[in-house]
């Protein structure tokens, strides 16, 4: 349970209509665990909710730097403490009732802004537009692009196109300097919010994993991986399709890695019976468990059980011995070295895989798929 704050005797309201949020009164942040820990900020209010000022409430734990971002939910507003320092799962109490809040994330995330080519090179072209005399709408009409577009690209939100950074080049008369940026920027080859888990299954010694609903993509062939990438909404263009396919072929040499890494799958009848499973797809997933280090289990729709219907999950090791569990929804992942969060996925894992089917009846149940099919 979160703690009240001392002093903390009044509900906070947002301001009127043309209300200053500087007139707000400084209210204390601190860091659970630390009762000498007071920090001091400025509430910024806007529709949706509170903002703490990052500048003025800045948390140092432990000798570590990581920049993260804590989110609190007061009355289904977001009350967000952007760029406050945080390590791990420490959570942020930025003085609102413990019945109004409820952490969020904690945790250090890579991925709680851009890519740093995008802000550097949308921060040169609003810079060399701006020493031109150049107006965003024009930039926007010249690259047939909205002015919103342009505004988001400067701001880093958007990748900078070749296509805008070459036009803002000739209007701004750069002489190549912002059309180099080109080379810099890359396509994602994997959504960000997925970025992490990347990294981390890059490290992995064992990889635990259960699928609900799609085939896992370490065993994707090449055109189911397709099928599924490029029909996702809002649609990604071909060269993103594209890229994103290779990756996650490129993910696959994971099973001829040396030393060898122990993978387990576990996979819901669900999302074998997907149509867009198909005999190739089938196939596949027959032979890779023909490999020492890999087993594949299916769980069939009789043996399902309360806690195989809560959605994907995956448990990593490392050469260190660091546990992680990442979940997945359709808006959402998480990737956690929660103690608490890595108990919880082990023993859901571990009774999946005991009502699962052994992996020889998984085989045959596969095979009398391939049969139908």
């Amino acid at each position: 349970m979160i703690p009240d704050l001392p002093g903390r005797q009044q509900e906070i309201h947002p301001p009127e209509p043309g209300g200053l949020a500087h007139d707000r009164p400084r209210v204390p942040v601190r860091r659970l665990g630390d009762p000498l820990g007071d920090h001091f900020a400025s509430y910024a209010f806007d529709p949706y909710g509170i903002e703490v000022h990052p500048g003025e409430a800045e948390l140092v734990a432990g000798g570590r730097d990581p920049v993260g971002a804590v989110n609190c939910v007061r009355h289904g507003h977001t009350v967000a403490s952007t760029a406050l320092r945080s390590v791990a799962t420490e959570v942020v109490h930025a003085g609102v009732y413990p019945s109004e809040v409820r952490a969020v994330s904690g945790q250090y995330n890579v991925n709680s802004q851009p890519p740093v080519a995008w802000r550097y090179s949308g921060n040169q072209m609003k810079r060399w537009r701006t020493k031109a005399n150049v107006t965003r709408e024009e930039l926007a009409a010249a690259s047939n692009y909205s002015p919103d577009t342009i505004k988001s690209m400067e701001q880093g939100v958007r990748m900078p196109t070749p296509r805008v950074l070459d036009v803002a080049d000739e209007l701004c008369r750069a002489e190549g300097m912002l059309s180099a940026a080109k080379e810099y920027l890359q396509r994602e080859r994997f959504p960000a919010r997925a970025l992490d888990f990347m990294e981390r299954e890059k490290e992995a010694t064992s990889v635990w994993s259960y699928e609900t609903a799609l085939i896992p993509g370490l065993l994707q062939t090449k055109a189911y991986a397709r099928a599924l990438i490029e029909n996702r909404l809002p649609p990604l263009d071909e060269e993103t399709v594209d890229e994103r396919v290779a990756a996650r072929m490129e993910r696959q040499v994971i099973f001829t890695r040396r030393p060898p890494v122990a993978l387990h799958f576990v996979i819901y009848e669900a999302a074998l019976r997907s149509p867009q499973v198909n005999a190739e797809q089938l196939h596949r997933l027959l032979e890779v468990p023909c490999l020492r280090n890999v087993i594949l289990q299916v769980l069939p729709f009789e043996r399902a059980i309360s806690d195989a219907l809560m959605g994907p999950m995956v448990l990593l090791e490392t050469c260190d011995h660091e546990r992680f569990a990442f979940t997945e929804g359709p808006f959402a992942s998480e990737l956690s070295s929660d103690l608490e969060v890595v108990s919880r996925v082990t023993q859901r894992l571990s009774m999946i895989r005991a009502q699962a089917l052994s992996p020889a009846e998984s085989a045959r149940f596969i095979e009398g798929m391939v049969d139908q099919s």
